[in-house]
């Protein structure tokens, strides 16, 4: 099987206060054989990234309304006037509030919607050839 990743560079905002942020290098990360999740690695000062992993559907939603709940709720809002999508993430480390810019979260998910396509990801997980390969006699 094909394992295609597809990736993103981009700077989000880390909120510390409604007058103060700072700026965040991350990556967004797809990949066909894990389709229903999306990966965001943070890179921040310390020795190791901070991986965060959750539901494409999350982050698709939540580019269009407040959805979410527990340690990932994700919406839409504008700052400065432009689009920007919220990620409010806990965890036992400690919570963020980030900040990315909606039309690259947009844009990147539609690369990651025409390689899978919403319904189709179970097709790519090859649960039917394991389990014809796993009931051959």
């Amino acid at each position: 099987m094909h394992h295609t990743v597809i990736e993103r560079e981009l700077e989000l905002k880390l909120i510390l206060s409604p007058e103060r942020s700072i700026a965040v290098p991350a990556r967004l990360s797809y990949r066909r054989d894990d389709p229903y999740a999306v990966h965001v690695t943070f890179h921040i000062n310390s020795d190791q990234p901070v991986h965060w992993t959750f539901s494409r559907d999350l982050l698709i939603e939540g580019v269009f309304r407040p959805c979410g709940h527990g340690d990932v709720r994700v919406w839409p809002t504008r700052a400065e006037g432009r689009g920007v999508v919220l990620m409010a993430l806990s965890s036992p480390d400690g919570d963020a509030l980030l900040e990315a810019p909606a039309a690259q979260v947009s844009a990147w998910l539609e690369r990651t919607l025409r390689m899978v396509p919403p319904g189709s990801e179970g097709e790519q997980l090859g649960i039917d050839d394991a389990l014809d390969h796993l009931l051959a006699r």
